[in-house]
C-alpha cells in the first residue's frame, strides 16, 4: 500500500499531520508493507529565496488583525505541535521552498522513499525547530548531505532547475485530486484525507484501504467432500 503526501516544508499542519500519521502507522499491523512518498506543494510560490521577512511579518500583511493575529494563531499551532511531541521555535523565515522540493525529488529518485522521508523530517526540523532558512543553498546542502545524498548531485541540482517540472507536476496532481490545501494524503490512489486529521482517522482509512486491497473470503464448511492436499488425495 502506498501513501502519497502533498505538503510544503513550511506548513506547520503538515509537520503535525506527519506525526499523527506516524502514530497510526506505529499501531498498524501491516505498516512494514506501507510505502510513504512525499509530494510537492508550495503555499507561496512567490516567496523570495533570499528570505529576509519573517513568517509573522509576511502573514501579518494578509490578515486583518495584522502581526498580532498571526502571533496568536502561531501560538495555538505551537501548542498543538507540542502535544504531538514537536518543538516549534520562534518566528521562522518566510521562504521559497521550490529548491527544497527539488531536493526531495532527488532523494526519491536516487535513494528511495525512506531517505526521502528522512530529508522531509530534517527540512521540517530545520524550519520549525531551528528557524533556519530552507531557501538558502548552504542550509539545504548541509541538510541533504547529512541524510546521505551525494554532495556533488545536490550542488548540481541547486545550480540549475532539475526536477522543477516534477514539482509542478505534483502541484497539478494535487489540484486534480481536488485538494485546496495541505497536508493532503492519498492512500492507494483511492482515498484522500485532507488536513492533519487525528490519529484515529488515519487508522480507519489505513484499515479500510488494506482490507479492500487484500480481500478475504469466507470458507464454507463442506462435509464429506473429497479433496487433495500436501499429503495426497482422499480416496
Amino acid at each position: 500500500m502506498r501513501i502519497d503526501i502533498f505538503s510544503d516544508v513550511v506548513c506547520p499542519w503538515c509537520y503535525i499531520g506527519k506525526r499523527r500519521l506516524e502514530a497510526a502507522l506505529a499501531e498498524f499491523e501491516h505498516a512494514d508493507q506501507v510505502e510513504v512518498v512525499w509530494r510537492s506543494y508550495q503555499l507561496d510560490p512567490s516567496a523570495p529565496k533570499d528570505a529576509v521577512v519573517s513568517t509573522v511579518e509576511a502573514l501579518g500583511a494578509k490578515f486583518p488583525g495584522g502581526p498580532e493575529q498571526v502571533k496568536q494563531m502561531l501560538a495555538r499551532t505551537r501548542g498543538v505541535a507540542a502535544e504531538e511531541g514537536l518543538e516549534f521555535g520562534g518566528d521562522s523565515f518566510h521562504a521559497n521552498t521550490v529548491d527544497a522540493h527539488r531536493l526531495l525529488h532527488l532523494a526519491l529518485e536516487t535513494a528511495g522513499p525512506a531517505v526521502q522521508g528522512e530529508l522531509k523530517e530534517a527540512l521540517f526540523r530545520t524550519h520549525f525547530t531551528e528557524n533556519r532558512n530552507v531557501a538558502d543553498a548552504d542550509v539545504l546542502t548541509e541538510v541533504a548531505v547529512a541524510v546521505g545524498l551525494d554532495a556533488d548531485r545536490v550542488a548540481q541540482v541547486l545550480a540549475g532547475d532539475e526536477f522543477a517540472d516534477a514539482v509542478q507536476a505534483d502541484i497539478a496532481q494535487a489540484q486534480a485530486y481536488g485538494s485546496t490545501g495541505v497536508p493532503f494524503f492519498v492512500v492507494d490512489a483511492k482515498y484522500g484525507v485532507s488536513g492533519a486529521q487525528p490519529k484515529e482517522a488515519f487508522t480507519q482509512v489505513l484499515e479500510r484501504a488494506w482490507s479492500e486491497a487484500q480481500p478475504s473470503i469466507t470458507v464454507l464448511p463442506a462435509e464429506d467432500a473429497e479433496a487433495c492436499g500436501p499429503d495426497g488425495c482422499a480416496i
